[in-house]
C-alpha cells in the first residue's frame, strides 16, 4: 500500500538547496508546480531568464505534495498546480493571493496507452480486463488521480469501481510519473491527461473517452504565494506566461489554450474546473 508520506523525504532533500539559494539571491524566484505543466514550464522559465535575467527555481511534484511543501517551508513566490482543485484548496487555506490567479492552459482526461495500443483498449470498460495493467496517480495528492477517480465513480457500477481499484498496479506520485508508467512498461494504460501523448509521442497515445464520460475539463492556474518576497518578479513571470510568447510555448507543447479547444476535442461542452471531493474508500487510512 502506498504510504501517504513516502514522497516527502526525497522531495524535501532536493528542495532544500534550491530554497536556500532562492532566499539569498534576489535575482531568483521559486515556483511550486504540479508536473502537469513540466515540459512547457521548464522551457518558458529558461526563455524568461534569458529575457529578464531572473532565474526561476521550480519544485515539481504532485500538486498536493508541493502545496504541502510550500506551506511547511513557508517559502515560494508562485503556486502552479495541475488543476483548479489544489488552487481552490490553496485559496481556502489562505496561502495564495486570489486576485493574482490566472488560467494558462486546459487539460482533458483521457486513457493513455502505449503507441499502437498493443492491448487494444477501446474504452473505459476495457480497463476492467484482467490482461490490462492499469495505474493512476495517487488521488489524494495528484490532480489527475482525482480526475481519474471522478471518471470511474461517475461511469462504472459500484462492483466495477471496487474491482478496478483492487487491480490497480500502482499509484504514481505525479503526472510525469503517471505518463512514465506506460512509457516504461510498468502499466498498459493509465487514466491521465490527453497532453501526456504530446510529452512522449513516440511511445504514448491518448484515447478519448466517450464524450458522455468526461465529467469536467481541468485547467492550469498560477497565483502569487502568500509567502512571496518578490511580488514584482513573481508577477513579471505570470505576465510572461500569459503573453503571446509565453502562451505560444504552451501551445507548441500541445496544450489546449482555450476551453473551447478542449470542448472540441471532447465533442461536447463540459464543466470547467471546480473541486472534487474524493470518496472515502479512495482515502488511505
Amino acid at each position: 500500500m502506498f504510504h501517504p508520506l513516502a514522497w516527502f523525504l526525497p522531495l524535501l532533500l532536493t528542495f532544500l538547496p534550491a530554497c536556500g539559494k532562492t532566499v539569498q539571491d534576489p535575482s531568483r524566484i521559486l515556483v511550486f508546480a504540479g508536473s502537469a505543466s513540466r515540459p512547457a514550464l521548464l522551457k518558458a522559465a529558461k526563455v524568461f531568464e534569458q529575457k529578464k535575467g531572473i532565474h526561476v527555481d521550480i519544485v515539481f511534484g504532485g500538486s498536493g505534495q508541493v502545496l504541502s511543501q510550500m506551506i511547511l517551508s513557508q517559502k515560494g513566490d508562485l503556486f502552479f498546480p495541475g488543476s483548479s482543485d489544489y488552487m481552490e484548496i490553496a485559496k481556502k487555506k489562505g496561502v495564495v493571493l486570489p486576485e493574482s490567479e490566472t488560467r494558462l492552459a486546459y487539460l482533458v482526461p483521457a486513457i493513455v496507452v502505449a503507441k499502437g495500443n498493443p492491448k487494444r483498449v477501446q474504452g473505459l470498460n476495457d480497463l476492467l480486463r484482467n490482461n490490462v495493467r492499469v495505474a493512476i496517480a495517487n488521488p489524494e495528492s495528484v490532480c489527475v488521480g482525482s480526475y481519474a477517480v471522478e471518471v470511474f465513480e461517475k461511469n462504472l457500477l459500484r462492483e466495477q469501481v471496487r474491482f478496478l481499484r483492487d487491480k490497480l498496479v500502482t499509484y504514481t506520485g505525479s503526472c510525469a510519473q503517471t505518463a512514465s508508467a506506460v512509457s516504461l512498461g510498468a502499466a498498459d494504460a493509465v487514466m491521465g491527461w490527453r497532453i501526456f501523448s504530446s510529452w512522449d509521442p513516440k511511445r504514448l497515445e491518448a484515447l478519448p473517452l466517450n464524450k458522455n464520460q468526461v465529467v469536467r475539463v481541468g485547467y492550469l492556474p498560477i497565483a502569487v504565494s502568500k509567502f512571496c518576497k518578490k511580488p514584482e518578479k513573481a508577477q513579471a513571470f505570470i505576465s510572461f506566461l500569459t503573453s503571446k510568447e509565453g502562451r505560444g510555448i504552451f501551445q507548441a507543447a500541445g496544450y489546449f489554450m482555450t476551453a473551447q479547444e478542449a470542448f472540441d476535442w471532447i465533442g461536447a461542452k463540459k464543466a470547467v474546473g471546480g473541486l472534487y471531493q474524493l470518496p472515502g474508500e479512495w482515502i488511505s487510512r
